[in-house]
């Protein structure tokens, strides 16, 4: 009632005062902010196309602030869509272009060839799980907006890391290298089978350590121990390393060690010197 006076009529005002006591002053006409000649009809009507617009205004302020915030645009989702599936053998400006955004990210695919090889196909699993997809060996819409947001990995420890380090996440299956505390490197890797395995009577269990260790020994080229062949090794906890692997599957498959791509392995000494930490955890999946 309030907010329709103060937009209508200015409400009554006060009655003048009688000239004679004795002679009763007839009831004042109520005065409103329009020209008191103007019909009551004309007032009523001037009266409720206000509060229309003020009806309009508040609808549209209420469902604009309700829509959700929309966090890539249109045109880049639909730029994704327009790029082929990329699967293993594929060839041609695109698969360039790929390979070479995945370098600028710092996934090591390898050489830009032009064509999807081994070395691309792993260092796409990797840009997947790290943006929480799920890893396959064929580049889609989804691959395509990940690699077009460059998302940037999390470090997995925050405090008291050293600037440069090896971090190895045991639950996405990823390794990060870190120069001065910025992202050198991210790779896909196998680690531990967690089971226990036998091996040319050697039994064991296959895990992984969790913990902070240093890199203490490196070799070069292919050295073979008593569990298979191992490329470039770099030694941080006993006979367990990060090392080359001709087989480094979607899952954990290796005696405990941490298998790495061949090309990954070839040019790691240029990143990891021996003495340099190594953060092996096992954070909670999101």
């Amino acid at each position: 009632m309030c907010r329709q006076d103060s937009l209508g009529a200015t409400g009554p005002t006060e009655p003048a005062r009688p000239a004679k006591p004795t002679s009763p002053a007839p009831e004042p006409a109520e005065t409103t902010a329009l020209s008191p000649a103007a019909p009551a009809h004309r007032t009523a009507a001037r009266r409720l196309r206000r509060w229309s617009l003020l009806l309009i205004s508040t609808t549209i302020s209420t469902v604009v602030t309700a829509l959700p915030v929309i966090t890539e645009s249109p045109a880049a989702s639909a730029a994704a869509d327009s790029r082929p599936t990329l699967t293993p053998g594929a060839c041609g400006p695109v698969v360039r272009h790929l390979q070479r955004r995945l370098a600028h990210l710092r996934y090591a695919p390898g050489p830009a060839t032009g064509c999807v090889n081994r070395p691309t196909i792993m260092a796409v699993w990797a840009l997947q799980k790290a943006n929480r997809l799920r890893p396959a060996s064929a580049v889609g819409p989804r691959t395509w907006r990940a690699l077009d947001r460059g998302r940037v990995p999390r470090p997995l420890v925050r405090q008291g890391a050293a600037p440069k380090r090896v971090e190895i996440n045991l639950t996405r299956q990823l390794m990060h290298v870190y120069r001065r505390n910025r992202l050198a490197l991210t790779t896909h890797i196998s680690t531990g089978a967690q089971r226990r395995y036998c091996h040319k009577g050697r039994c064991g269990f296959a895990i992984t350590p969790t913990g902070n260790f240093r890199v203490y020994r490196q070799n070069n080229g292919w050295r073979t121990g008593p569990l298979g062949s191992m490329y470039k090794p770099m030694y941080f906890r006993g006979g367990i390393a990060m090392h080359g692997s001709t087989s480094v599957p979607l899952y954990p498959a290796s005696h405990g060690c941490v298998r790495l791509p061949l090309n990954v392995a070839h040019n790691l000494r240029h990143l990891v010197s021996k003495g340099q930490p190594v953060y092996v955890r096992r954070p909670p999946r999101r």
